[in-house]
């Protein structure tokens, strides 16, 4: 059976001024995928992103998102996404349960602070205040208010940035684990091994243009094919996996 496109955007072109941002790019996301948008910065990914999640306007193209249009279903359509705010979106001083329950109002949906915490390992940090979480603890927490709201896709831009490699791995159990419960998973990361482990599939944007699109295996293998070689030995560990090795994998807090 062929896969659903659940994102669909068609020509899509951003001016801010004479500045062209993005530049007529089309790409369809699939159903139940984590898909990575991979890039420089300034490449136009972020631009793109919000354009999709209704929060910035187009210049001109055509975006629809699970089958409704972002210029005329833009309300329908923030009702089955769920975007990953940044730091500064969190009152700091309330607690994570607070917090839960003040987002679970402004969505008019009820969930429990304990039913949203369990879904990434923070119930024994209800009590605690947004400040006072590791970094690790800070974005598990932001992807669990974008599940608040039982959402068919959600984005996270640049999710393990900063973290610790135990923080970071854990972190990419979870959004796995959220991809094979059904949401689909759009994803921004500047780490290549990030996107090649967690990706379905990936675009590489550049100065506004998608250049590509595939398989980071298929990739891969058709860099294999064009005689490229590594210039180091390519072993069957690298560092990182010495250090989860060595220091463990378990939720690490502080």
């Amino acid at each position: 059976m062929a896969k659903q496109p659940i994102i669909t955007v068609k020509n899509l072109v951003k001016n801010y001024g004479d500045f062209k941002a993005v530049q007529d790019i089309s790409f369809e996301v699939y159903e139940g995928e984590i898909f990575g948008l991979l890039g420089p910065n300034g490449a136009g990914k972020t631009t793109t992103l919000e354009i999709i999640e209704t929060l910035r306007d187009k210049t001109s193209g055509h975006v629809t998102v699970d089958g409704l249009d972002i210029e005329k279903d833009a309300d329908s359509i923030k009702k089955r996404i769920g975007v990953q705010l940044q730091a500064a979106g969190y009152y700091p001083n309330l607690n994570l349960s607070e917090l839960i329950n003040l987002f679970s109002g402004l969505y008019g949906i009820d969930k429990t602070p304990m039913e949203m915490l369990e879904k990434v390992a923070l119930t024994d940090k209800a009590k605690a205040k947004y400040k006072e979480l590791s970094g690790g603890q800070k974005q598990r927490f932001s992807i669990a208010t974008t599940l608040i709201n039982d959402p068919r896709i959600i984005f996270l831009d640049e999710p393990t940035t900063g973290l610790d490699p135990q923080a970071r791995r854990n972190l990419w159990d979870l959004i796995r684990e959220i991809r094979d419960s059904g949401t689909t998973v759009v994803i921004t990361t500047h780490y290549m091994d990030e996107a090649e482990i967690l990706c379905d599939r990936v675009a590489f944007v550049d100065a506004g243009k998608i250049i590509d699109i595939d398989t980071p295996d298929n990739f891969i293998d058709k860099l294999v094919a064009t005689g490229f070689e590594r210039q180091k030995q390519v072993k069957l560990a690298n560092l990182e996996d010495v250090f989860i090795n060595l220091t463990g994998k378990e939720w690490r807090e502080g």
